[in-house]
C-alpha cells in the first residue's frame, strides 16, 4: 500500500503547485515572454512549413540542350514502349528482369509463360496469388504511364550534358533550346514539368553561365508572348556557398524586374554534389545554408551521385548509387531539409540498358547477348531506384528512354506491394475513426491515419496506383490529395 499512498501523494503536491503558480503569474507578467516566443514560433513555421501538397515528379529526365526537341517528350515514350515490348513482351518476362518480390514463385521457361497467360487470359488475376498479382500490376502501371506521361520532367543540360564550347554555340543553343520550349508549349506536347540545368556559378563558368540563362530566358519570352510554362525551373550544379545561390536570385529578380513576368515567378533547384555543399569550413550545414539564401524559390534539392563520390575521392567502380558515402549525404539531406517542403531528388544509374547488336540480321547468340545486357543493366537500375525510394528519395534521374519502364516498374512495385494491406488499414480507420468520439486513444489512430494517407498521397501521384485503388480504401481521390486525416474523420463525423 506504501507505493500507491506514496504516488498519490505526489500527485496532489503537484497540483497544488499548479494552483499556486497560477496565482502569481499574471498577464502582465508573461505578455513580455510569449511575445518572444510568438516570434520564434513563427520563424520556425516559416523555415518548416510541413510537407508540400504540390505534385512532386518521380524521375527527372536530363539531356544536352542541343539535342532537346519539342518532341523530344512525345518521343522518348515511343522508344521506351519499344524497348519494354522487344526486351519484356510480358509481365512474367519483365518480373524475371527486374527481380520482384517472390518472383522465383513465376515460371520461367516460354511454355509455362504462355500456360500462364492464357489462364489469365480466360480467368483473370487472383488477388490472393501475390507474385502473380504484383507482377501483373506492376507491368500494366508501367504501360499505362508510358502511354500517358512517359516523361515527367525534363531538363534541357547546359552543363555536363552540353559540355564547354565556343561562345557563339552556347549562345546558338540557347537560343534553339528556347524555341523548341515555346513550340512544345504551342502544340501542348511539353511535359508537366520542365527547366534548364545552366552552369555552375563558380569563378569559372558564372558569367557563361550567366549569358546562357539571359539568353534563354529574354528568347522564350519573346516566343511565348512572356509566358513561362508550367512548373519552370533552373537548376543551379555544384552549389558550394550560399552566396552562390544568393546571386541567381538576384540575376532572376533583374530578368523579371526587365521582363513581364511577376516578381518571385522563376524558381531554382539547387544541387548538392561535393562534400562542400554537405558540411562548410565550420561545420555547418551548407546544403541548407544554401536553400535558404535562395528564400522562396528554391523548390528542389537534387543529388549528384557522380560528383559527390568523385569529391569524396572514389575511384570508378565504387561510384555507384547505393555507395555508403551516398547514404551519408543523402540522410543529411533528409534532416537538413525535412519539413522544409523542399522536393528532394536522387541521382541517375549511369550503366544505359542498350542493346550491344543493333543490325536488323541478328543470330540467336546476338539476341541472346541483346537481351542479357538489357536486363543486366535494368536490374541494377532497379535496385538503385528501390535504394533510393526506402531512404524515402522519391524522385531521381534519368539518362535514355530504355531506363523509364525500370523507373516507372520500381516506384509500382514499391506502393503496390503494400497496396492491400493499406487499403484495409485505411478503410478500417476511417470507419472506426468517423464513429469514434474524442478520447485520448484517437491521437494515435489520426498520426496512423496520416500515414496511410501520405501513403496514397503518393502512389497516386506517382501513378503506381489508380483512382479505384484510393476509392476502394474508403477515402476519395480529392481528399487524398488535400493531404489531412483529421479532414476526413470531420467530414465523416458531420
Amino acid at each position: 500500500m506504501f507505493p500507491v499512498l506514496r504516488r498519490i501523494k505526489i500527485t496532489v503536491k503537484s497540483f497544488q503547485i499548479s494552483l499556486s503558480m497560477k496565482t502569481i503569474l499574471s498577464d502582465e507578467k508573461t505578455s513580455g515572454i510569449l511575445k518572444l516566443l510568438a516570434g520564434a514560433n513563427r520563424s520556425f513555421e516559416e523555415n518548416y512549413p510541413g510537407k508540400s501538397l504540390r505534385r512532386q515528379p518521380v524521375q527527372t529526365f536530363y539531356e544536352g540542350a542541343h539535342l532537346f526537341k519539342a518532341e523530344s517528350a512525345k518521343n522518348f515514350a515511343l522508344l521506351a514502349n519499344k524497348s519494354l515490348t522487344d526486351f519484356a513482351p510480358d509481365f512474367v518476362s519483365f518480373a524475371n528482369a527486374l527481380g520482384l518480390k517472390d518472383v522465383e514463385s513465376l515460371p520461367d521457361n516460354n511454355a509455362a509463360i504462355d500456360a500462364l497467360l492464357t489462364e489469365i487470359q480466360n480467368n483473370g488475376i487472383d488477388p490472393k496469388n501475390s507474385a502473380v498479382w504484383l507482377a501483373w500490376r506492376v507491368y500494366a502501371q508501367v504501360k499505362k504511364k508510358l502511354e500517358r506521361e512517359a516523361v515527367e520532367d525534363f531538363r534541357l543540360d547546359y552543363e555536363d550534358g552540353f559540355g564547354i564550347h565556343p561562345d557563339e554555340k552556347e549562345d546558338a543553343v540557347a537560343v534553339q533550346g528556347a524555341k523548341e520550349v515555346a513550340d512544345g508549349m504551342k502544340q501542348n506536347i511539353l511535359p508537366p514539368f520542365i527547366g534548364i540545368r545552366i552552369k555552375p556559378f563558380n569563378s569559372e563558368f558564372v558569367e557563361r553561365s550567366v549569358r546562357t540563362l539571359n539568353i534563354f530566358v529574354s528568347t522564350l519570352l519573346e516566343e511565348t508572348g512572356g509566358v513561362l510554362p508550367e512548373n519552370f525551373v533552373v537548376t543551379l550544379p555544384k552549389v558550394e556557398i550560399p552566396e552562390q545561390a544568393a546571386a541567381l536570385v538576384k540575376v532572376f529578380e533583374v530578368l523579371e524586374a526587365d521582363s513581364v513576368l511577376n516578381s518571385g515567378e522563376l524558381k531554382m533547384e539547387i544541387m548538392i554534389e561535393t562534400t562542400q555543399s554537405v558540411f562548410n569550413a565550420d561545420g555547418e550545414v551548407t546544403a541548407r545554408k544554401i536553400a535558404n539564401a535562395a528564400g522562396h524559390r528554391c523548390v528542389g534539392a537534387h543529388f549528384g551521385t557522380y560528383d559527390y563520390t568523385a569529391s569524396c575521392d572514389l575511384i570508378a567502380a565504387y561510384q555507384t548509387m547505393d555507395n555508403e558515402v551516398c547514404d551519408f549525404a543523402r540522410q543529411v539531406m533528409k534532416v537538413a531539409f525535412g519539413g522544409s517542403g523542399i522536393f528532394l531528388s536522387d541521382g541517375a544509374t549511369n550503366i544505359i540498358p542498350l542493346a550491344p547488336h543493333q543490325s536488323e540480321n541478328l543470330s540467336a547468340l546476338q539476341n541472346s547477348e541483346n537481351l542479357e545486357n538489357v536486363h543486366r543493366s535494368w536490374k541494377l537500375s532497379y535496385g538503385h531506384i528501390r535504394h533510393s525510394l526506402a531512404n524515402a528519395f522519391y524522385q531521381g534521374w534519368d539518362l535514355h528512354p530504355a531506363q523509364l519502364p525500370v523507373r516507372y516498374a520500381a516506384n509500382a512495385a514499391f506502393f503496390l506491394e503494400q497496396l492491400q494491406v493499406s487499403t484495409g488499414r485505411l478503410r478500417n480507420l476511417v470507419e472506426q475513426a468517423s464513429s469514434a468520439t474524442v478520447s485520448g486513444d484517437v491521437f494515435d489512430d489520426a498520426a496512423t491515419g496520416q500515414g496511410l494517407l501520405n501513403y496514397f498521397f503518393r502512389a497516386l501521384n506517382s501513378g503506381a496506383i489508380d483512382p479505384e485503388d484510393v476509392e476502394s480504401a474508403g477515402v476519395t481521390v480529392e481528399e487524398v490529395q488535400a493531404g489531412s486525416f483529421r479532414n476526413i474523420v470531420e467530414a465523416r463525423r458531420n
